[in-house]
């Protein structure tokens, strides 16, 4: 767990895919928003699609290089769930609290990858790192 939220805190934009409603593929940049009780959280709004097509079809993947060309694949399913203490993290980041304002926002949603699993890699010829986390 805790190499792979290394990676997503130093690598802060990362980029995440879903099946649209519209059965096509989106992928869309993104942000991490922390680990709390061993979850990997994110965050959005109820207005976006993004959110629409993680109701509709829940599974998703995540990935983002370095600037060292190591890169991660995590994948995992949405779950969403109003956690306070999570958007109370999510709001003290000042991109985030500059479009929520506040962490009791009806619009703002926390997510968390269930069943997530990643790997990490590099070009330099040793073996994946994979996690389930």
């Amino acid at each position: 767990m805790n190499e792979v939220v290394t990676f997503l805190n130093e690598n802060p934009v990362q980029y995440l895919a879903t099946i649209g409603r519209d059965g096509k593929a989106k992928c869309r940049p993104f942000m991490f928003a922390g680990e709390k009780d061993g979850r990997l959280w994110f965050c959005t709004n109820s207005t976006k699609d993004v959110y629409k097509d993680l109701q509709a079809n829940p599974y998703t993947e995540i990935s983002v290089s370095s600037p060292t060309y190591a890169w991660i694949r995590l994948n995992g399913r949405a779950v969403f769930e109003n956690n306070m203490a999570v958007k109370e993290m999510c709001i003290a980041n000042p991109i985030v609290k500059g479009q929520y304002q506040t962490a009791d926002n009806p619009i703002f949603e926390v997510f968390y990858l269930a069943d997530a699993h990643a790997v990490i890699a590099d070009f330099s010829g040793n073996p994946p790192r994979e996690y389930r986390l």
